[in-house]
């Protein structure tokens, strides 16, 4: 099988990117092989189309598997794993947001809640100390509105994001409409 000339910029692309998001070439070029194929590959096919060896495409897979981003699939008759990938593109970003939290911002956010609890001995902060409280804060709050957003539904994110900075424009408008009405001018 001999992919098109758009499925191999995108497959090369997402190897590119992957080593920015932090995952090496061949993990992004395997997942974006999966991600645009109309049917499930097992691992001899990943490597023939990609051109990667056995044992890159299965330590791909395993990093992969490992993320919850990849099924697999089993044909009668066929002893081999084959693979494919969640359908939806919402489903993807969900798991992608969900690993990188528990990966990388929950162990952080656990540290800075160490770090605060053992310097609330002194009764008074030092710059750092501060410092490290304010970004306690911003990740704290982040990861609740997270909390928040993952419970929807994805029509209702998908239209929540869709409203971008409308948002904000009822946001301004609410504070303006509380002046009208109690008669006071901004």
């Amino acid at each position: 099988m001999k992919p098109d000339q758009t499925t191999r910029d995108f497959v090369a692309h997402f190897g590119e990117m992957g080593s920015r998001w932090g995952i090496n070439r061949t993990v992004g070029q395997i997942y974006a092989l999966l991600y645009v194929s109309e049917q499930p590959l097992c691992a001899d096919d990943i490597g023939e189309i990609l051109g990667f060896s056995r044992s890159n495409v299965s330590m791909g897979m395993k990093e992969l598997e490992g993320w919850g981003l990849v099924r697999i699939k089993h044909f009668p008759k066929d002893r081999k794993d084959y693979f494919t990938v969640p359908e939806d593109v919402w489903e993807i970003f969900r798991i992608l947001v969900a690993e990188r939290k528990k990966r990388e911002i929950d162990p952080t956010l656990s540290l800075l809640r160490n770090m605060i609890l053992l310097s609330a001995e002194d009764e008074k902060r030092n710059y750092a100390e501060e410092k490290i409280v304010e970004m306690h804060d911003l990740i704290e709050m982040l990861t609740n509105w997270y909390s928040e957003m993952e419970k929807l539904d994805t029509k209702r994110l998908v239209n929540l994001l869709k409203l971008g900075s409308k948002i904000y424009k009822l946001y301004e408008m609410k504070d303006k409409i509380k002046v009208f009405v109690s008669g006071g001018e901004k």
